[in-house]
C-alpha cells in the first residue's frame, strides 16, 4: 500500500499504523476519532495564559534548570520549520556579561487544540532546556513529566492529520 500524502505527520510509524489511519480516513471516521477522544479544547488563548501553564509544569518538574524568558504562540512556526514547538536558546554579551535566555515557541494551531496535546507539545519543549538532543534521556524526561507523553505525541499527529483536512 502507497502512504498516503495526508500522513506526512505519520512518517516514521510502522506500515500497519500508516494502514489503520488510511482506513480511518477512508471510512471518514477521522474527525469523530478526534471529537470523541478529546471533545473539548483548552482556555489558553493568550500568550500570557501560555506563559503561566508553562511555567508551572517547568517549577514542578524542572526547578533548578535555566529560567524562561518567553513562551509564545508563532503563526510562522508550522509553516517555515515544519515543527510544532521550538525552544530557542540565546546567549548575548551584555556590559561583559553573558545573558542566556530560552523562549518557547509553540505552533499557533496549537490555540485551538485539546489540553492533553498541548501539554505534551510544552512538556517536549521543556524538556528541550536539560536535553538538547531527542535522545534516550529526552524521552525519558518527557515520559517523567508526561506519562502518556508517547500516546499523546501520536495522538497529536493524528489531531495535525484532521485539521489538514477539514
Amino acid at each position: 500500500m502507497k502512504n498516503n500524502p495526508s500522513l506526512k505527520y505519520l512518517q516514521g510509524y510502522p506500515q500497519q499504523v500508516l494502514t489503520q489511519v488510511d482506513q480511518l480516513i477512508a471510512n471518514g471516521k477521522l474527525e469523530s476519532w478526534v471529537q470523541t477522544k478529546y471533545p473539548k479544547m483548552h482556555a489558553l488563548k493568550t500568550e500570557k495564559a501560555l506563559y503561566e501553564y508553562t511555567m508551572q509544569i517547568k517549577n514542578r518538574y524542572l526547578k533548578k534548570s535555566s529560567p524562561l524568558s518567553k513562551v509564545i504562540y508563532d503563526p510562522k512556526i508550522h509553516v517555515v520549520n515544519h515543527a510544532l514547538g521550538l525552544h530557542t536558546f540565546v546567549s548575548r554579551n551584555h556590559g561583559g556579561k553573558l545573558k542566556a535566555k530560552n523562549e518557547i515557541r509553540i505552533a499557533s494551531i496549537f490555540k485551538d487544540a485539546p489540553e492533553p496535546l498541548l501539554r505534551m507539545l510544552v512538556v517536549h519543549e521543556l524538556a528541550h532546556i536539560k536535553e538538547k538532543d531527542h535522545n534516550k534521556a529526552f524521552y525519558a524526561l518527557c515520559c517523567h513529566i508526561e506519562p502518556d507523553y508517547h500516546q499523546l505525541e501520536f495522538d497529536a499527529r493524528l489531531f495535525l492529520t484532521y485539521k489538514e483536512m477539514a
